[in-house]
């Protein structure tokens, strides 16, 4: 429940505003902040303190670490302070922000952002000078020259000299990844000139709220990723997006360095049906329609970004990205994709049988998939009694595989980003008898378990449920209960680990989400942070350091409480051991899985180079040998397939494209499941098969109580 916000007594800073200028470039800028924004910071400081679930000190400690988040907000490539400005802020607030925040005193932040936009703006200029004079950069792209890449390779310039010499490398390379992409240098110079002109603009365009909202933020972040201020500014953009139902291409972004990075996709959405983005790829231009003109956004703020990506039902946007597989070291990738709603019936579950053999009996496998936990809240609030819910689908979907008289299930959750706890617990409640099914500890440590099983078990025989990464919250919940509970194998990737619940509360201006309680399982591990990890682990082509809970620095951390009492169905411990060397013997073998894990290990290796080569020809050779390598594994498959083999890479992308538009249609459909040519989906049938021969005449009610 959302409570009314209380008077904030304000100590020292008594003044309406304090306003900081200077004159850079001929034009003096003001910023200026507020009495208002005084008491909000308090009052924020305060509920954090009391109501998050984090127990953490705003202390010299504290200070320092908001410090650098703040500095990193501002400038989160590293571009524009030099080493001896942060040096001077460290010294001046690195232990004092801690003292002075919580009585409302903002200058410290005020004065660094200052320093930022007379550093930026400086900088843009000069840049933007350079690349209009025709004798301003001037590039060899013969030279065997190199730039660092990846985060942990950014330093602040130590000097106007090196910063200088930072930027000529990052100008150099940029104009060489758009000629690498059939860009002339000078419509490649053009390209550059308009991001910078547009960086400029943007960047005089912030104002006390963007201030303010950045280094409020830079304290929320310390308790968790999730907790974050919204400003009375973005909160009407959030609720006007919400009102308006702006239709999109189903992607949760985030702002990281100075790109629109992918988190993950919505299922059932339009990105996720057409298939080629993925989670990790970099935007870095958006297109209108199928011929407008690419908006380089490197640079732009997240939610100037999502404006230029949502638009009307129907119609087309372009999206150019840099793939996350790559580390930066291949063309971009433009990707169309046709604007739509997430309609709540192409989030439905559905289902398919597979026919298995382990080579002396043919196994009929029913699987379903479970793309969210939904439910028509609406209806049913109005007691319609056929309103639509995952626990309903899946309910009728197991009654038909029943009649097909199916010898086990794989239950398929990858992709499900979660969604309603109630239906993760009563789709539990479908394959378990009555008993809790999660706990959840408050700020207050109080621990609630009204989350359980009510009914006896619908499903009661062999059961495998197949996750990923990308599989989340309420996911977690019931497959880390259907672990707990020794109910079934869970296969596939560890999951998102997101086990922490937020909530929205006023402030004294804006609002505040808030994480205020956390998630954990029957067995007392917590689902946060660690997700859970599968009994038999597959490869996954998404990088856990740059997708997952556990890619935050600040995410609450893995822990546990006692666990309450509960069943265990069967005993796995026993045969375990062989379910996972009999798969570890069909992955050696099975063409897909070989294709799969020497695309993880490309992947891998491009994650761990450090430095991006600034020649021409060298990068020309690599792009042509990465080529060839794609064609000749993909021959690899297909040969072992016994499938007609490509000659060429074009051939190789019109396949893709085929497959995609495949796909899509596929997505589209409210039919059953097509099972065919997913490696995964068929190894965790073989699993279960596996498991069906392992247990013998094993039966749940005769092994409960283990």
């Amino acid at each position: 429940m959302l409570q009314a916000p209380r008077r904030i007594l304000l100590p020292l800073i008594t003044s309406v505003l304090l306003s900081l200028s200077f004159t850079s470039y001929g034009k003096a800028v003001d910023f200026q902040f507020t009495e208002e924004q005084s008491k909000t910071a308090v009052d924020i400081i305060d509920k954090l303190a009391t109501r998050h679930y984090r127990n953490k000190s705003f202390d010299d400690q504290m200070s320092e670490e908001m410090l650098d988040k703040y500095l990193e907000s501002l400038d989160p490539a590293k571009a524009f302070f030099l080493q001896s400005d942060v040096d001077r802020f460290h010294k001046q607030y690195g232990k004092t922000l801690d003292d002075t925040l919580p009585k409302g005193d903002l200058k410290p932040g005020y004065t660094i952002f200052v320093k930022y936009y007379n550093r930026a703006n400086d900088r843009l200029n000069w840049v933007i000078k350079n690349l209009e004079d025709p004798d301003g950069f001037q590039f060899d792209f013969s030279k065997d020259e190199s730039i660092a890449i990846g985060r942990d390779s950014q330093q602040w310039a130590k000097s106007e000299k090196d910063a200088d010499e930072m930027w000529r490398k990052r100008i150099k390379a940029s104009i060489l990844s758009l000629k690498l992409a059939d860009e002339s240098t000078e419509k490649a110079r053009e390209t550059l000139l308009h991001r910078y002109k547009s960086q400029l603009t943007r960047l005089e365009q912030e104002d006390s709220s963007d201030v303010f909202e950045a280094m409020i933020n830079a304290l929320t972040l310390l308790y968790d990723p999730h907790t974050s201020y919204l400003s009375p500014r973005t909160l009407e953009n959030f609720n006007i997006s919400m009102s308006l139902s702006l239709e999109g291409i189903g992607a949760v972004l985030q702002a990281e360095d100075e790109y629109t990075k992918v988190v993950r996709l919505i299922t059932g959405g339009p990105a996720a049906k057409q298939g080629e983005l993925k989670p990790a790829d970099k935007i870095v231009a958006v297109g209108q329609g199928d011929d407008g003109d690419m908006v380089d956004v490197v640079g732009w703020r997240l939610d100037d970004v999502v404006k230029l990506i949502r638009g009307p039902q129907n119609t087309v946007v372009r999206l150019k990205v840099i793939p996350g597989e790559t580390a930066g070291n291949t063309p971009n990738k433009e990707i169309r994709i046709s604007r739509d709603k997430v309609k709540l019936e192409e989030q439905a579950a559905k289902k398919g049988i597979m026919e298995l053999t382990d080579g002396d009996k043919v196994y009929k496998v029913g699987v379903i998939n479970v793309p969210a936990f939904y439910i028509d809240f609406e209806a049913y609030r109005r007691r319609d009694p056929s309103y639509k819910s995952t626990t309903k689908d899946v309910y009728r979907l197991l009654k038909e595989l029943e009649q097909e008289n199916i010898d086990g299930l794989v239950i398929d959750l990858r992709n499900n980003g979660g969604g309603s706890l109630q239906e993760a617990t009563t789709l539990t409640d479908l394959f378990i008898d009555q008993g809790p099914v999660v706990q959840i500890r408050q700020t207050s440590q109080t621990i609630s378990r009204n989350y359980r099983s009510r009914h006896r078990a619908v499903y009661r025989g062999p059961l495998v449920v197949l996750t990923n990464r990308l599989s989340a919250s309420a996911s977690e919940i019931f497959a880390g209960a259907i672990q707990d509970y020794k109910r079934g194998l869970i296969v596939g990737t560890q999951t998102f680990g997101k086990g922490t619940v937020q909530s929205l509360t006023p402030v004294y201006s804006g609002q505040l989400k808030i994480t205020e309680s956390k998630f954990y399982r029957v067995s007392g591990g917590s689902t946060q942070h660690r997700g859970v990890i599968p009994d038999v682990t597959f490869p996954f082509l998404v990088d856990a350091d740059q997708v997952g809970e556990s890619s935050y620095d600040t995410a609450l951390p893995w822990d546990q409480i006692h666990p309450v009492p509960h069943e265990s169905y069967y005993n796995f411990d026993s045969i375990l051991g062989d379910v996972i060397k009999r798969y570890d013997v069909r992955k050696l073998k099975d063409p897909d899985f070989v294709y799969l894990n020497k695309q993880v290990e490309t992947m891998n290796e491009n994650k761990a180079r450090t430095e991006l080569s600034l020649n021409e020809q060298e990068r020309i050779e690599e792009q042509k040998a990465r080529e060839a390598r794609s064609l000749a594994l993909e021959n690899e498959r297909r040969e072992a397939k016994g499938l007609e083999l490509l000659k060429t890479e074009k051939e190789l992308e019109e396949e893709q494209k085929a497959e995609n538009e495949e796909r899509i249609e596929e997505a589209n459909s409210v039919n059953d499941l097509n099972t065919d040519d997913d490696a995964l989906l068929s190894e965790a049938g073989y699993i279960l098969i596996d498991v069906i021969n392992l247990l013998g005449k094993q039966t749940p009610d005769q092994v409960a109580n283990f």
